[in-house]
């Protein structure tokens, strides 16, 4: 948990070496609130559990509170545990330009510490950092995968998908899951048929299990998708989802052991979008004309069986990579292939509640957070509509405000915590005071 940060007042000030910062100069209050630890959240589904913000917003969109630069190209989003913020760019580090860890202190917006990961990218890393236990796992496009002391930035270990656990071919948008910490444990996906998965211990790096990948279809290749993993409990057995460039699979959490396949999710291209579990069912989604499916896993003599309960077209739902959150009964996410129309989805059955044509452009990152979507667009779009089945209900948009280093779209996924909207395009992280009113510290 971590202290909330009301902001005050906010002066212009240069970072030497990190960027532009507007500074919060402020008090900290003494309510508490949940940290955002991993990709999508603490429980991986984009789902914020704050309440006490605003229902709508105001002409141009709610108050910019502080923005800095000098976080380097890449589409990694944010970490955010006990005052201080972790994310990954392509940065000077020296007299070089590496792939690295950053992390910030949030009461000053300065950079604490850079720990290289690997060679730069052409636009940058995909991976947001995992932080755990004083820890942080991030992994670079090459395929590192490195523990960094949460305090100092001193990489403990570090392992590479290919060389050192048996990976397979790097895909061609290259690595981008973001790694999952589960007990002691620490999971990754190399992709390829001998090491589709792997279990390292989290502390030392050193292998646990190492999943081969059976022969689940004629779709899709031999190598790590662009998504994450997410653990299920279904069938039994404690399992690890994840939705490779061959499709949706479940692996055994105790001993690696493969236990289903589901090749009809996958595309030759890219399979991109976090599952979504919810007990036994499972929903995932991928573009380039594929769809969107429901499974059901069920014990099936020491393995499982993964059921398809319902298939629907690439007319009807595909989500291309901004990904979908489920509210309830129902799945919320954009549809279309570099696209994102707002649609609700019975997660039961498959029936379209409702879909609209969208505020933005391009595809969209989409969160929820006290009962409403948000839905950043790759325009820098931002759309808040009301999380309900009944009817479309579109309440407010704005735009991000253009600034230099915002190169290529803005994929980034938004975050929430302490009632601050976090949004990074490329270099540039811009934070938003989204609380409403009555919910603001007392000054």
């Amino acid at each position: 948990m971590s202290l909330l940060r009301t902001i005050k007042d906010c002066l212009l000030v240069t970072i030497f070496g990190v960027g532009l910062c507007l500074i919060c100069m402020g008090h900290y209050s003494t309510a508490e609130a949940a940290d955002w630890p991993q990709w999508r959240g603490p429980n991986r589904d984009g789902i914020c559990t704050e309440t006490g913000l605003l229902k709508s917003w105001p002409e141009g969109g709610p108050k910019l509170l502080w923005e800095i630069t000098g976080l380097g190209k890449g589409y990694s989003s944010l970490t955010i545990v006990d005052g201080r913020f972790y994310t990954m760019g392509d940065v000077r580090l020296g007299s070089e330009k590496v792939q690295c860890v950053l992390a910030y202190d949030l009461s000053t917006c300065k950079r604490l510490w850079t720990a290289k990961v690997g060679a730069p990218h052409s636009d940058g890393p995909r991976c947001t950092p995992t932080v755990d236990d004083g820890l942080v796992y991030a992994i670079g496009t090459d395929g590192n995968i490195v523990c960094v002391d949460a305090d100092t930035g001193k990489v403990r270990w570090r392992k590479n998908f290919q060389s050192d656990l048996g990976g397979g071919k790097n895909p061609n948008w290259k690595f981008s899951e973001s790694p999952l910490v589960d007990g002691d444990k620490l999971l990754c996906t190399p992709g390829g048929r001998s090491a589709v998965m792997v279990a390292l211990k989290k502390k030392t790096g050193e292998l646990i299990w190492k999943c081969s990948m059976s022969d689940i279809g004629p779709r899709g290749k031999n190598e790590a998708g662009y998504s994450s993993i997410v653990v299920a409990e279904a069938g039994g057995i404690r399992q690890y989802v994840q939705l490779t460039n061959k499709g949706l699979i479940g692996v055994a959490a105790k001993d690696g052991s493969f236990l289903w396949g589901y090749n009809k999710i996958a595309n030759r291209t890219a399979n991109v979008s976090t599952p979504v579990v919810r007990g036994e069912y499972v929903f995932c989604s991928t573009a380039y004309s594929t769809g969107s499916a429901l499974l059901k896993l069920t014990d099936a003599a020491d393995s499982v069986s993964a059921e398809e309960v319902y298939f629907l077209n690439a007319r009807t739902f595909q989500n291309h990579h901004g990904g979908f959150v489920r509210i309830g009964d129902y799945i919320y996410g954009g549809h279309g292939h570099g696209k994102g129309k707002p649609t609700c989805i019975e997660m039961k059955t498959g029936k379209v509640m409702w879909q609209q044509d969208q505020p933005g452009g391009g595809s969209a990152a989409v969160l929820y957070a006290d009962g409403h979507l948000y839905f950043r667009y790759q325009d820098n779009v931002v759309a808040l509509i009301e999380a309900n089945p009944r009817r479309y209900n579109h309440k407010s948009t704005f735009t991000l405000p253009k600034r230099s280093g915002m190169s290529g779209p803005g994929w980034a996924h938004p975050v929430i915590v302490d009632g601050n909207l976090y949004f990074r395009h490329a270099d540039v992280l811009m934070v938003y005071d989204i609380k409403a009113k009555y919910s603001r510290a007392t000054q």
